[in-house]
């Protein structure tokens, strides 16, 4: 079938409001190529499941491609509409499964020696889409904090060496009832300025209780879903089930497969989780990979105002049959390594912070947990600098508050 033909009776697979989205746009879609329709419907059939800013992005590109004139459209579109797709893949179920479409439709573009073409055809758009969105007025500056080095009594290692460039390296932080004081400090953000999925904390460990109005994650609190993750990529591996095919199974995998349940925002978060851990290398196995991941996919897609993110000890490395074993109850940790890991985590949290609107007035705060060191980053603290002034954790946070 090509996009001309569609009808509104295509989309009764798809979630409610998913299917109202698709049937309202129904005429644009039939204007569309085939090259490139489907890979907008592979986000919109996730539409009941993201992220409000997700959301609003997917609303914003069909505004953008609605307020085009036929000729507008036809150029925008021109370089996916020259894109020669074999029969046998125009045949596929490109409406009810776009994701496997897309994923067969990438394998044909390589094997066509097209996909360079469609990589310019992409930036082209995402360039002009980006370029034509309104850039709406943030209520408040953005804000990250880290906390790295849980367990570890002595360090010779030189922390935050990528991150000092850009802020104020503190070395005489007092770090008297420090993770209280953020998780607190969290609470008031997210009392102030409260909407869904603007405020987050990320665990590599257990949380005993979560901050009200927080969007909170941890590693440790999805050990049986980890579980039952691990099971299905040992199996796999036991098969000689190949890579790209495992990816394939994974993405396929459903919340309640893994023991998921929940209605409303719990459903979209519990989504969340499950895309860490079936589309993340190692977020099934290592703490700190975990962490990492998930603070650079919640920064990405929900675009939060606060998210804080705290390492935690991960496993040492092994080989990937006993990494991935049920009969390992209890792994051996590395808080030295896991530090190195961390440390680096924070820098790209901090990159990924920063790729976001409103980066110019955003700051960051990353703490080595329990000990008196941490930089800081905020466009009154200046960069490149060094502080031996004697500074409560508390009175740093309120700072970047």
């Amino acid at each position: 079938m090509t996009p001309v033909r569609l009808q509104p009776g295509n989309f009764s697979g798809y979630p409610p409001q998913a299917r109202e989205l698709v049937v309202r746009h129904i005429d644009l879609l039939r204007r569309l190529p085939l090259g490139f329709v489907p890979l907008l419907l592979r986000e919109v059939i996730a539409y009941d499941y993201k992220f409000p800013a997700e959301r609003r992005e997917l609303d914003q590109q069909f505004s953008y491609l609605n307020a085009m004139n036929s000729q507008q459209l036809q150029q925008a579109m021109r370089r996916f509409a020259e894109l020669r797709i074999a029969p046998e893949v125009e045949r596929l179920d490109w409406v009810g499964v776009p994701v496997d479409f897309s994923e067969q439709l990438t394998a044909h573009l390589w094997n066509t020696h097209q996909i360079d073409v469609f990589r310019a055809a992409a930036v082209e758009y995402v360039t002009k889409w980006n370029a034509s969105r309104p850039k709406e007025k943030l209520p408040t500056h953005r804000l990250g904090i880290v906390m790295i080095g849980q367990g570890v009594s002595s360090n010779g290692y030189p922390l935050f060496r990528k991150l000092r460039p850009h802020g104020v390296h503190f070395k005489a932080v007092d770090p008297t009832d420090g993770y209280s004081t953020i998780m607190r400090a969290l609470a008031r953000r997210a009392e102030a300025y409260p909407a869904p999925f603007a405020h987050w904390h990320i665990d590599g460990g257990d949380l005993d209780r979560s901050p009200q109005r927080l969007s909170v994650i941890s590693y440790a609190g999805l050990r049986a879903e980890r579980a039952a993750m691990q099971t299905r990529i040992q199996q796999a591996y036991e098969s000689g089930t190949g890579s790209e095919a495992l990816r394939s199974a994974l993405a396929r995998t459903r919340p309640e497969d893994l023991g998921m349940r929940g209605s409303g925002d719990a459903a979209i978060l519990n989504r969340f989780q499950l895309s860490l851990l079936a589309e993340g290398s190692g977020t099934q196995i290592f703490s700190t990979t975990f962490v990492q991941w998930a603070a650079r996919e919640a920064w990405r897609r929900a675009q939060p105002l606060t998210l804080s993110a705290r390492f935690t000890p991960r496993q040492k490395e092994d080989f990937s049959r006993e990494l991935l074993s049920e009969t390992r109850k209890r792994p051996q940790l590395d808080p030295a390594g896991s530090l190195v890991d961390a440390d680096m985590g924070a820098y790209y949290t901090w990159i990924n912070q920063q790729r976001l609107h409103g980066a110019v007035a955003a700051k960051f705060l990353v703490w080595f947990e329990g000990h008196n060191e941490a930089l800081a980053i905020a466009p009154e603290l200046g960069e490149g600098k060094e502080s031996a002034k004697a500074i409560g954790l508390q009175a740093l946070v309120q700072q970047l508050v």
